[in-house]
C-alpha cells in the first residue's frame, strides 16, 4: 500500500451521522473479490438524490471525506473501505467509527481521523469553499484559516501508515530475521525441517 503522510485537498462534506457499510457500499456490489471498481457503487442510494454532494464538481476527485458520527457502523464488510479507496479518499474524519470499519480502512491505507463534533463542524464549514489539509506526522489537520486541530492515533498504525505497510509488507519487512531462524532451526533441530530424516 502507498505511504500516507500528508493528505491535501477538498474534502466532500457528507457529515452524516451513523453511516453504515451498506449505505457506503451495497449489498449487490459484494459479490466481487476485486478491490477495484466498487467506487462506483459507493454512497449509490445518496448518488440517486439530485444535487448530492457525491456528484458535485467541486468535489471530484477528493481525497478527503468529512462525516458524522459512527461512521462504517453495520456490517464488517471490507467490500467499503475497497469502494471508498476506489473513488479516491484516503482519509475519513468524524467524530468517531465503528471499530471494525475503522481496522479495515487501516489495512486498506485509509487515514481515519478522529476529531471533536465542533472541529468536524467548522472542517465541514470550510470544506464547502476551501481544501484541508492532514500531516500524519504531525497528528494535525489544518485549514487556510488557521484552524488546527490535533488528533489521536495508534502508534502501531501511524507507523505502518507512515511506511506503507499492510500485513503482508510488515511479514516480508522481516524477511531477514525469518530466513535467520529458519537457518538456525535447520542446523540445531533438523529432523523439524521438511524432507529430513529423523536422527538414528
Amino acid at each position: 500500500m502507498d505511504a500516507v503522510r500528508a493528505i491535501d485537498g477538498r474534502a466532500i462534506p457528507f457529515g452524516l451521522k451513523n453511516v453504515d457499510t451498506d449505505l457506503i457500499i451495497p449489498a449487490r456490489w459484494l459479490k466481487t473479490i476485486s478491490r477495484e471498481g466498487l467506487g462506483v457503487g459507493a454512497f449509490e442510494s445518496v448518488r440517486a438524490e439530485p444535487g448530492n454532494v457525491f456528484d458535485d464538481p467541486r468535489y471530484a476527485g477528493a481525497p478527503i471525506l468529512i462525516a458524522g458520527d459512527n461512521f462504517g457502523c453495520g456490517s464488517s464488510r471490507e467490500h467499503a473501505a475497497w469502494a471508498l479507496a476506489d473513488m479516491g479518499v484516503r482519509a475519513v474524519i468524524a467524530p468517531s467509527f465503528s471499530d471494525i470499519f475503522s481496522g479495515n480502512a487501516f489495512k486498506n491505507g485509509i487515514l481515519t481521523v478522529a476529531l471533536p463534533q465542533e472541529a468536524v463542524d467548522r472542517l465541514l464549514l470550510v470544506a464547502q469553499t476551501d481544501p484541508v489539509s492532514i500531516d500524519l506526522e504531525t497528528q494535525t489537520v489544518t485549514t487556510p484559516f488557521q484552524d488546527r486541530f490535533t488528533f489521536p492515533i495508534d502508534p502501531f498504525r501511524k507507523d505502518c501508515l507512515l511506511r506503507g505497510l499492510d500485513e503482508i509488507g510488515l511479514t516480508l519487512a522481516r524477511d531477514g530475521a525469518i530466513v535467520g531462524y529458519e537457518d538456525q532451526l535447520a542446523a540445531t533441530r533438523p529432523w523439524l525441517v521438511r524432507g529430513t530424516a529423523l536422527p538414528a
